[in-house]
């Protein structure tokens, strides 16, 4: 198998991985791969060809980083996972360390206070979920 063959493989294998996981990175070294092919087509040893795979997959993945960086994930994207936001649950009582235990679903939530909030028993709506607990807000 000659060296353009091989690279031309190896892209496709990569791109076929990357479309079972779902993730960009390996769509970038397959990239890379295209740029190894391309080079032994020109000619080119195989340090040549070697380089040029490891900087295009490199930079690509990189500047795939660097974009997802970038990209804003807003407060409501993360919340609008999460159904229960909303919903109503009573407090009976709130503990020294400002945490509180309801019902909710048919299970026990640990719930804290969202900023700005007073301890008080009575009625509150679920704000967010901050991990496993819930953060409420007075009605």
């Amino acid at each position: 198998m000659n060296d353009t063959t091989m690279w031309w493989v190896l892209a496709g294998g990569l791109v076929a991985f990357e479309l079972a996981s779902g993730t960009f990175y390996l769509l970038m070294l397959g990239l890379g791969a295209t740029a190894g092919a391309l080079t032994a087509m020109a000619g080119f040893g195989t340090n040549i060809q070697l380089v040029a795979a490891a900087f295009v997959g490199g930079m690509g993945a990189l500047l795939l980083a660097q974009w997802r960086k970038r990209q804003p994930t807003t407060r409501q994207e993360d919340n609008d996972q999460h159904l229960d936001l909303g919903a109503r649950v009573e407090v009976e009582a709130w503990d020294a360390l400002g945490t509180a235990q309801v019902k909710h679903r048919g299970a026990a939530w640990t719930a804290v206070l969202a900023p700005g909030q007073t301890a008080t028993p009575g009625i509150y709506r679920i704000q967010a979920m901050a991990g496993n607990r819930l953060v409420l807000e007075k009605i």
